[in-house]
């Protein structure tokens, strides 16, 4: 069996056992606990020297290589062109993007600096799974070096629409570059197809009726993989008699109110500013949810030196404290907003005592809070889940009360819904999604995704798309 090299930007630090933190993080980490093999990314670390090899550690039976980056590096391909360029831009927000030339030099250079050091380490058959938009040209670094092994790519953000994908300036040499992977897979259907509308629009390619594309004198697979959670695990955590102090006091500071809980990193795509107008606007037309209910977003810092991330912050305090002085009593603050982080356990026993699970950010690749949300809550007396319909979870979690996170009426209208919905309801639509997360689990997520990337590529044109390019 070949092993299983993932690649990603970070390799998460570890707290007994487990990644502290990040959705992908731990999606990479339980895609390799159980099959082995090893993770390579930065180390999180600043040095002023750039890495001569890999810091090697082993853990049960996965092996971490890691590097640090140079403040340069740092700055060019973290900070500018991953997250001032193309988070914005793939989430949607062409106006916060910023776009230097240095920064997309310093972003190939990352990536050919990071196939360099991961090709002594590599065996012939290894099978190499990279992870996310910091990485789209990896596998044409590795090309250039030689590298022959399979390669594929996984993208955990959305993919944008070729329009607003053209806003990047080196566009096109991004996606030839994303080309040289074997597999370059999608959380949902929409993002693989903005992918392969852009290569037939502007690069002339043919689809074939094998899931594959032939672009730029390659074929590749395209897939789509949406990812999991696995939601026993995540019951156990919720119900764990460590998080039960945490439950008592939360109960015991709502003072037994109904609870509205979101969890997001802090970030301008999570949509959290339309999320606390939605709440206020829910108190201005049923004046009768005033003093019932109680909204906590625990919102943790991240990127706080990157361009938009302290003034959406400086935005959501402003707005939490206007809504607290609008409504708030003597013996009640309808909007608890925490900048802290806490543990996973903890967050999950905070889904299970809440009546609503509030997630709609304003674009997003999957969102596993939404499947957490889901997964933890009590069977016999589930919390309702208002979710964006501009999450890739949006797709598959059909029990959901599913919001456009632009109508502020509209998700207030829901809020409501989910309040006073009735339990024979709540089972029913919690029953639906715990199928379907079992279902499609975070195993299902992985063993889908190696099995097609170990599949030989073939290439059957399809009749019913022309090769040619289309019009500027």
């Amino acid at each position: 069996m070949s092993r299983l090299v993932i690649v990603s930007n970070r390799v998460a630090p570890m707290t007994e056992g487990k990644p502290t933190a990040g959705g992908l993080a731990i999606g990479v980490f339980d895609a390799l606990k159980d099959t082995g093999g090893m993770w390579f990314g930065w180390n999180g670390e600043i040095d002023a020297q750039p890495a001569t090899a890999p810091e090697i550690a082993h853990r049960n039976n996965v092996t971490f290589a890691t590097v640090p980056l140079t403040r340069r590096d740092y700055n060019t391909y973290y900070r500018g062109f991953s997250n001032a360029t193309l988070w914005p831009t793939f989430h949607y927000r062409d106006d916060l993007t910023r776009y230097q030339r240095d920064d997309y030099n310093g972003y190939r250079h990352v990536n050919a600096r990071f196939a360099a050091l991961l090709a002594p380490l590599l065996k012939d058959d290894d099978l190499i799974w990279v992870h996310d938009y910091h990485l789209l040209p990896f596998a044409q670094a590795c090309r250039q070096i030689g590298l022959r092994q399979r390669l594929g790519f996984f993208l955990h953000i959305p993919f944008p629409s070729p329009q607003v994908l053209m806003t990047v300036p080196p566009h096109e040499a991004l996606v030839r570059a994303m080309c040289e992977y074997d597999l370059v897979g999608f959380q949902t259907e929409t993002d693989r197809t903005a992918f392969t509308d852009y290569l037939v629009r502007h690069a002339g390619a043919t689809l074939n009726s094998d899931s594959t594309v032939t672009a730029y004198g390659r074929t590749l697979r395209t897939g789509v993989y949406p990812i999991g959670v696995y939601p026993d695990e995540i019951q156990k955590q919720a119900t764990a008699r460590a998080t039960v102090k945490h439950i008592l006091d939360l109960k015991q500071g709502l003072q037994e109110r109904k609870l509205i809980m979101s969890v997001d990193r802090l970030d301008y795509s999570k949509g959290m500013l339309e999320r606390f107008r939605a709440f206020e606007r829910l108190l201005e037309l049923w004046p009768n949810q005033q003093g019932t209910v109680s909204f906590v977003q625990v919102a943790p810092p991240s990127r706080s030196d990157v361009a938009g991330y302290g003034e959406i912050r400086r935005q959501l305090e402003t707005l939490s404290g206007h809504i607290n002085g609008r409504f708030s009593d003597l013996a009640w603050a309808p909007l608890r907003y925490i900048n802290k982080r806490y543990d996973h356990e903890v967050l999950m026993s905070f889904f299970r005592a809440s009546q609503v699970g509030y997630v709609t950010p304003l674009r997003d690749g999957m969102n596993l809070v939404a499947k957490e949300y889901v997964a933890s809550q009590d069977p016999a007396d589930p919390g309702v889940l208002v979710l964006s319909c501009f999450a890739g979870a949006a797709q598959e979690l059909d029990g959901a009360l599913i919001v456009n996170p632009y109508d502020i009426d509209g998700m207030a209208e829901a809020l409501r819904s989910a309040l006073n919905m009735s339990l024979s309801e709540r089972q029913s639509r919690h029953e639906s999604m715990m199928s379907t997360l079992r279902e499609h689990n975070l195993s299902t997520w992985r063993d889908r995704f190696i099995t097609d990337l170990r599949a030989p590529t073939t290439a059957t044109p399809a009749l019913l798309r022309c090769a040619q390019p289309a019009a500027a």
